[in-house]
């Protein structure tokens, strides 16, 4: 066998037999669910104008468009507003749970919904940041997000350490959401509600019926064929999803880059300016003023952005020059949060970005926060709890702790 083929090997068993980034998958799904569930409390006064039946965009507008382009969205199952509060909240719960890493298989699913629905009732609400949180949304439903850094990650360890001890471990949350969720889908299909869009749906059905078929297979020996099978698909399809989130990321960059060449103003190192002048933009006048006013430092800011977006995308192999304009990014988005009043597509972007950061770094700030939550534990008088740096696991699954909805 020729070195091409045993690298071809190498890479191909590399692929399935292990979920790869999951320190990098888990910051995505922080970011996102983050991002998203702040948004939600912060217009939860305003809910019922920006999604709801007292905005503009009535229910009979969104409802004749989304017949055109075929948008799932279950707020136009009902036009009232418990229907609509209810949603809400679910998008709220759901946004809470994916961020604590809680049954995170079903709350990604539950997640995707939650935003679909709210963005695509009101197509015309937004800042940029929503259409990359649209899409990610529906990209985790494919990762294996919750390897670390999450309550399902903490739950498989507990239940491997009551195994090693002999003890029986039985799931029981595992089935009923299993169960509550294949109602909700035969009910939702049954009336027709799934009419128009297939998509989601089939994403939907598939989840629930994925489940249900590590359930069965988790009862068979763990060198079974199945469950092998089963593993290897598991992590093929996460390392997709997970190729397809950081192509995104350097397609967005790349494609904002280039369009940003074409323009005369970046051309001639004046576009940052004129945003700074706009009331819309300007949460801080005061702050704004003192940054137009220096037009050299607004030329260099102007040029330098065309660069690293550009750049970015032909970086991502040459991990020191990545992890520099990774950082630049990152400033960059942070700046845009403040000085332009864009918050949460700074958030989403910068949750974007995070999937390259080295595992290194990723690890270290495991190790800070961790060390840090034992300390503020022990000042308060708490146990503190047992192995913080475990090295991390796969995520929970029914072969290793019962049934994981």
């Amino acid at each position: 066998m020729n070195r091409f083929s045993l690298s071809v090997a190498a890479v191909i068993a590399r692929v399935t037999q292990s979920a790869l980034g999951p320190y990098q998958t888990a910051v995505v799904r922080i970011g996102f669910s983050l991002t998203w569930l702040l948004f939600l409390l912060r217009e939860l006064p305003h809910r019922a104008e920006l999604y709801g039946p007292d905005g503009p965009w009535s229910w009979e507008l969104a409802r004749r468009l989304i017949e055109g382009n075929g948008a799932f969205t279950v707020l136009m199952w009902s036009d009232t507003r418990g229907w609509f509060e209810a949603v809400y909240a679910l998008a709220v719960l759901a946004s809470v749970l994916l961020l604590l890493g809680w049954r995170t298989r079903t709350m990604s699913v539950l997640f995707m919904v939650g935003v679909l629905s709210l963005q695509n009732r009101s197509v015309f609400m937004g800042d940029g940041g929503d259409n990359v949180l649209h899409l990610m949304s529906i990209y985790l439903v494919f990762t294996r997000c919750g390897q670390v850094w999450s309550l399902d990650a903490r739950r498989a360890r507990r239940t491997a350490d009551a195994r090693a001890r002999g003890e029986r471990v039985t799931d029981r949350v595992g089935p009923a959401l299993w169960g509550a969720s294949g109602v909700a889908l035969v009910a939702a299909t049954g009336t027709g509600r799934f009419d128009g869009d297939w998509m989601v749906p089939a994403i939907l059905w598939a989840a629930w019926a994925a489940q249900g078929l590590w359930w069965a297979v988790g009862r068979l020996p763990q060198s079974a064929e199945p469950r092998i099978l089963l593993d290897v698909v598991t992590n093929v399809l996460h390392n997709g999803a997970l190729l397809v989130i950081m192509a995104e990321a350097c397609l967005i960059y790349a494609t904002a880059g280039w369009y940003k060449i074409q323009g005369s103003r970046w051309q001639d190192g004046t576009a940052v300016y004129y945003p700074l002048q706009l009331d819309y933009f300007s949460p801080w006048p005061a702050l704004g003023d003192l940054l137009s006013a220096n037009g050299t430092m607004l030329m260099l800011v102007t040029y330098a952005t065309v660069v690293v977006q550009v750049a970015f995308p032909f970086t991502v192999f040459n991990r020191r020059v990545k992890n520099v304009l990774l950082v630049a990014m990152m400033i960059e988005h942070a700046v845009i949060a403040v000085v332009l009043g864009l918050p949460f597509f700074s958030l989403a972007m910068i949750a974007a970005d995070a999937v390259f950061l080295p595992t290194s770094f990723l690890r270290r700030l495991g190790g800070w926060a961790a060390r840090a939550r034992a300390a503020v534990l022990a000042r308060d008088g708490a146990s503190v709890p047992e192995r913080p740096d475990a090295p991390p696991i796969q995520e929970a699954e029914p072969s290793r702790v019962g049934f994981t909805a």
